[in-house]
Parts: C-alpha cells; structure tokens; sequence
C-alpha cells in the first residue's frame, strides 16, 4: 500500500479538505484526467483499488499517473477506552484532496476507453468525481514512447509467467492439399 517512507512526526493534526484546490487542478501528464468535485481523505486502500481498475479496464495499455499520496497517519483510540490520556496511535494513512484537484491521470489510450476507466474508477472512490480533458495535445513522440513502455511491460509480464510465442514461420505455414 501507499505510504510515507519516513514522517517527522507520528501523529499529526488533521489537514483541512475544505475549500477549493489551489494547484494540481489541470491534466498535465496524460490526455484524461479524474477530477474531484468535493473535498475528502482518501486512504491509500481506496488509492490503490482504483489504480487497479484502471489497469485492469486499459489492459495495462498506455500510461497512468496517480497525482494525491497519502501522507497524513489517521490516528484512532482502541474501543471501550476511557476519555483523555492522549491522541490513539496511527491507524492508517489518508490523502488530503480538495475541491478541484486531479487524482488519476491517464494517456496513452483511446478516448473511449479512457473516459470508461475513469468511470470505473471513480466508483471505487467516496467523492463525487468527474473525467477532464487535458487541454495541451501529446505529441506522435510521446504517444510512441508510451507503447514502447507498454511493449516493454508486457513482454517482462511473458517472461516472468513463462509464456512463449510460436514462431511466425510455423503459424504462417499450413500442410497443403494437392
């Protein structure tokens, strides 16, 4: 799961996820983005389970960015404890997003299936979330060296399953009737 190396302190006080985003609210590395529309935490778990939709939807294709890290320990209190005596120990780890603020960010694929895997995704998000569009275009470039990392990827996924291919000169050949 998603979580700080290191933290300075061990049990923080609570950041504020009112009010509008002030930075991060544009797609900048992809095409498609999943916007916020209300402010919230999200736990690392709910990050993760969302960045698995969308590899899952886009078969791992293109290239996804996940834009909020869960920084903040999310204290609690043991049950049936008694007020006082201090702050409960750290339970789990949330991202602090605000009004406004892009979470995934996705490119590299069509845009139909793009949007559908954002869609996906949100669902498994506890905010209400909307699909943007990036507003630069990516470049023939940029898009080539997305399939090249996607190629890359698939093929270290056959070699460590130990899949192999047959090769194109037995395929290709059928027993000829004459």
């Amino acid at each position: 799961m998603l979580q700080p190396k290191r933290v300075k302190y061990r049990r923080p006080h609570g950041l504020s996820y009112e009010g509008h985003s002030k930075g991060g609210n544009q797609v900048d590395f992809g095409e498609f983005g999943l916007q916020a529309m209300e402010g919230a935490y999200l736990t690392d778990k709910q990050i993760e389970s969302a960045r698995i939709v969308l590899a899952r939807y886009t078969d791992r294709a293109g290239k996804i960015w996940i834009k909020v890290f869960p920084h903040l320990a999310k204290t609690k209190k043991p049950a049936e404890v008694r007020m006082g005596s201090g702050k409960g120990s750290p339970e789990g780890w949330v991202a602090v997003v605000k009004e406004g603020r892009v979470i995934f960010e996705i490119g590299g694929v069509n845009e139909a299936s793009a949007k559908e895997a954002l869609r996906l995704a949100s669902y498994k998000l506890p905010i209400k979330c909307r699909v943007i569009k990036s507003t630069h275009k990516i470049s023939a470039a940029e898009h080539a060296l997305m399939a090249q990392e996607h190629e890359s990827s698939l093929e270290a996924i056959r070699e460590e399953d130990g899949i192999q291919e047959a090769p194109a000169s037995q395929t290709a050949e059928a027993p000829k009737a004459e």
